[in-house]
């Protein structure tokens, strides 16, 4: 037992100096430039759900996000997955095609297990999946990046 205490004591205080560097707390969302032209309302709301947060500039920053060592988490997953895939900044080619992005919804790569663990919208059913898949697809072949 006092093992225990002495670990979560040392814990505490790792989480309390971990709270002096600063990345991962500085919160902004850049400005949407131009979103992909949706092809249905719902393909647009199975995307915020699943995937907006870290493939759009719409990221919403809950309290947790402000916390090392989930801000550093959260910030690296956002701006990775900005980088990769960025519904709000259609203009400009995309890191990945869409046949990437469809493996990745098809093999339930995304979204990533630490993010559905806490959205509990981010966990698609088959049929979800299999909508938000055929409506990405759709609204890209109509709506290319970078066009």
């Amino acid at each position: 037992m006092r093992r225990l205490f002495q670990f979560l004591l040392l814990l505490g205080a790792v989480i309390l100096v971990a709270q002096i560097v600063p990345y991962g707390r500085g919160h902004g969302n850049p400005k949407t430039v131009q979103e992909i032209r949706w092809n249905s309302p719902a393909t647009r709301t199975l995307a915020t759900a699943a995937c907006m947060d870290c493939h759009s500039n719409l990221t919403l920053w809950p309290w947790y996000t402000k916390v090392a060592p989930l801000s550093w988490l959260t910030a690296h997953d956002v701006e990775t997955g900005r980088a990769k895939l960025n519904f709000s900044e259609w203009q400009r080619p995309q890191e990945v095609d869409l046949q990437e992005v469809m493996k990745v919804i098809r093999e339930k790569e995304m979204p990533p297990l630490q993010y559905k663990l806490i959205h509990a919208g981010a966990r698609l059913s088959d049929n979800a999946r299999q909508q938000l898949e055929a409506g990405i697809s759709a609204s890209w072949i109509a709506d290319p990046p970078g066009s």
